[in-house]
C-alpha cells in the first residue's frame, strides 16, 4: 500500500475514534465490491421518498456503506401515524461507488375513518410510486475536513399518483410530476455534528400523495427547502431535527412545514432503526396532524 494511502487511512481512522462515530473495523474494510467502507451513519437513512437522508429530508449522502470502489443498499418499510391518517411505505436503494444512488419507494396514505368525512369512502387510501436518481457532484462527507466544503448531490424523482380522478377532482393538475433537488451536507467530525441544506424545485401536494399542482397554485415549480441538524452521540446514535417546507397548491387545503425531531440507532452496518416525532401541520383540510415515525432499514 502506498505510503498516500497509509496517511489517508490513518487520517480517517483517527478522525472517526475523536468523534466517537467510527466502527469497531478499520474503516476501510477490504472486500471487494461489498467493502462497506464509510463509518457507520454516513449513508443517512432512508427517509418517505426513499432516498438517503435523514426521515423527511433529503441529504447529499449515498445510500448504503460502499466506498469509492464498492456497491451498497438497503431496504426499508416504514409507518407514520396521526390522528387522521397514517402512512405506511417501502423502499429499496443502491449505491454505486459512493456516487450514484438509484431508489425506489412505494407510499400508501390511509385516510382512515375521515375517509368517511372527506366523502371518499372509509379507508380510502392514496398510493404513490417515487423512483429516484441522485449523483454526488464534489465533496466527500468524511474526508473533507480540512476544508469547509461539503458532500454536493443532485438529484431527481419522478413520483406517480394512483388516484388521477380523486386528485384532480380535489383541484390537482396532474397525478404525476418529477422533483429536482441539489443538497449540500457537511460532518464536522470534531464537533460531532451534521449539518444539510437542500433546496428542492416540485409541484407536489403533501408531496404528491394529493397530486402535483393546483388551482391555487398552478403547474409552476415551487422551490422549497429541507434542512437537518443531526448530533453523533456515538459511533451507534445520532439524534436531530429536521424542517421541510412544501408548495402551498390547493385552494380546500393549505399545507403546512413540517417538522419533527428524531432519534437513529444502527445496531451495525446491516441494521438500523429511526424513530421520529413530527408535525405535520394541516393534512387535507384536518388541522395539528402530529405524528409519531417509525422505521427500519437493512443494508450493506
Amino acid at each position: 500500500m502506498s505510503s498516500r494511502r497509509l496517511g489517508l487511512a490513518a487520517m480517517a481512522a483517527g478522525l472517526a475514534m475523536a468523534a466517537g462515530a467510527a466502527h469497531a473495523d478499520p474503516l476501510m474494510e477490504s472486500g471487494g465490491l461489498l467493502d462497506s467502507g464509510k463509518l457507520l451513519l454516513t449513508g443517512g437513512v432512508s427517509n418517505i421518498e426513499g432516498a438517503s437522508g435523514g426521515g423527511i429530508a433529503t441529504w447529499a449522502t449515498i445510500a448504503g456503506y460502499e466506498s469509492n470502489d464498492g456497491v451498497g443498499g438497503n431496504v426499508h418499510g416504514t409507518f407514520v401515524g396521526t390522528p387522521n391518517y397514517s402512512l405506511t411505505d417501502y423502499g429499496a436503494a443502491v449505491g454505486l461507488f459512493n456516487r450514484l444512488e438509484l431508489s425506489y419507494a412505494h407510499e400508501a396514505f390511509d385516510t382512515g375513518s375521515t375517509g368517511k368525512e372527506l366523502g371518499l369512502g372509509q379507508g380510502f387510501t392514496f398510493g404513490q410510486d417515487v423512483y429516484g436518481a441522485k449523483v454526488r457532484v464534489i465533496g466527500d462527507l468524511v474526508y473533507d475536513q480540512n476544508t469547509l466544503l461539503p458532500q454536493i448531490a443532485a438529484g431527481v424523482q419522478y413520483k406517480v399518483n394512483d388516484q388521477p380522478a380523486i386528485v384532480h377532482a380535489v383541484g390537482a393538475v396532474s397525478n404525476s410530476s418529477t422533483d429536482f433537488y441539489i443538497a449540500a451536507t457537511k460532518l464536522f467530525l470534531n464537533y460531532n455534528l451534521l449539518v444539510d441544506t437542500t433546496v428542492r424545485f416540485a409541484k407536489g401536494n403533501q408531496t404528491g400523495l394529493l397530486g402535483f399542482g393546483g388551482d391555487k397554485g398552478g403547474d409552476a415549480y415551487k422551490a422549497a427547502f429541507e434542512g437537518s441538524l443531526a448530533y453523533l452521540i456515538d459511533k451507534h446514535w445520532a439524534v436531530g431535527a429536521e424542517v421541510r417546507t412544501k408548495p402551498n397548491n390547493l385552494g380546500f387545503a393549505r399545507e403546512d412545514t413540517w417538522y419533527d425531531v428524531f432519534a437513529a440507532y444502527a445496531i451495525n452496518k446491516h441494521v438500523s432503526a429511526t424513530i421520529a416525532y413530527a408535525n405535520l401541520g394541516s393534512i387535507a383540510t384536518i388541522p395539528n396532524q402530529n405524528a409519531v415515525y417509525v422505521s427500519l432499514q437493512a443494508g450493506f
